[in-house]
C-alpha cells in the first residue's frame, strides 16, 4: 500500500516543503498533490499527481480540461478538480496582468499575455489587440474561432474592429493546437491582404504572432514582423 502524504518524513511532505524551500523547489507532481490534497486506497496524492501528469502528458494539456472534465479522473471528484483549474486560471490571469501595462512593441510580450490562454486551446482562435498611441493594450477581441484562413477572417472584420476602437496600430494573434507556430501558406496568404488593408486605411499593423508551446531551443511563437515577413 503507498504511503499517505502524512506518512511521509515532513521534510519530504509537498507543503512543508513549498513553505521551506519555495515552490520552485517541487516537482509539477508534488504542486499538484497539494491541490489534490488526500488520496485514495493504494494511491497518495503524489502518486494521483504523477499519474495525471503521465495521463495528459504535460501541464499544457492538463490545463486544458475543465473542472467538469477533471471531476472525472479517478482520485480527483468536484472540489479538487475544482482546486486545479483554479490554479490554472489563477496562473493564466497573473501571466496577463504583468504585461498588460508594458508597451507591446516585442512579440514577447504578445505571447506572455495570450500564450497562457491559448495554450489551453483545442481550436485555433484569432484575436485581435487594438494599441494607442503608446502601443498600450486598449482592447482584446476574439475575432474568430476555427481554422484562421483568408475567407473566414476577413480583412474587413479586423480593419472593422481596429477601426472602430480608434486604433493606432493593432496586433494580431493566433494559435496552432498542434504546437507547432510555422506560418502555414493560409496565415501568409490573410497577414497580406491585412497588411495591404491596414496600409489603405493608416492604421499600423504591428504584427501577426502565430502561438504554439514550448519547445527546447526554438521559441514558443512565430513574429511576422520578427520574421521580416510584414
Amino acid at each position: 500500500m503507498s504511503l499517505r502524504i502524512h506518512d511521509l518524513p515532513e521534510s519530504d511532505r509537498p507543503r512543508e516543503r513549498l513553505i521551506e524551500q519555495g515552490a520552485q523547489a517541487l516537482s509539477n507532481a508534488e504542486l499538484l498533490a497539494i491541490f489534490i490534497n488526500t488520496g485514495l486506497k493504494g494511491e497518495n496524492a503524489i502518486q494521483i499527481g504523477t499519474r495525471l501528469l503521465n495521463d495528459y502528458k504535460n501541464l499544457r494539456t492538463l490545463s486544458r480540461r475543465t473542472a467538469k472534465e477533471l471531476s472525472e479522473d479517478r482520485g480527483l471528484g468536484p472540489a479538487k478538480a475544482a482546486h486545479i483549474a483554479a490554479a490554472f486560471e489563477l496562473g493564466r490571469r497573473a501571466a496577463k496582468e504583468d504585461v498588460i501595462e508594458k508597451k507591446m512593441d516585442e512579440p514577447q510580450l504578445v505571447y506572455d499575455f495570450l500564450g497562457a490562454d491559448m495554450a489551453q486551446l483545442n481550436q485555433e482562435v484569432l484575436h485581435i489587440l487594438v494599441l494607442n498611441t503608446r502601443m498600450k493594450l486598449v482592447h482584446d477581441e476574439v475575432l474568430h474561432k476555427g481554422t484562421v484562413n483568408e475567407s473566414l477572417a476577413h480583412p474587413r472584420d479586423i480593419i472593422g474592429c481596429a477601426l472602430k476602437h480608434n486604433a493606432h496600430a493593432f496586433i494580431l494573434a493566433h494559435n496552432h493546437p498542434s504546437g507547432d507556430p510555422s506560418p502555414s501558406e493560409a496565415d501568409r496568404q490573410l497577414t497580406r491582404r491585412i497588411r495591404d488593408a491596414a496600409e489603405l486605411m493608416k492604421i499600423i499593423f504591428a504584427d501577426h504572432i502565430i502561438v504554439g508551446a514550448p519547445r527546447a531551443g526554438a521559441k514558443p511563437y512565430f513574429s511576422f514582423r520578427e520574421a521580416g515577413m510584414l
